[in-house]
């Protein structure tokens, strides 16, 4: 299975939907724990690497285009 490859200030798609509607969410800190913002109503989260990695669905917006 491939790595996903995201950044810092990359939008990526979660499988489950927001409760505010919405399933876009901006990485805003990374280490061993992700934070992430919804783009909808600005909450945050904090989720452990390994989690976000299975819940992530695809990259929307890459911050750092190759």
């Amino acid at each position: 299975m491939e790595d996903k490859k995201f950044s810092l200030n990359d939008i990526v798609e979660m499988k489950k939907q927001h409760p505010c509607g919405t399933n876009k969410w901006k990485i805003i800190r990374m280490g061993a724990d992700v934070r992430i913002k919804c783009e909808g109503c600005q909450h945050s989260v904090m989720i452990p690497r390994r989690e976000f990695e299975k819940k992530m669905k695809k990259i929307l917006n890459s911050s750092s285009e190759d």
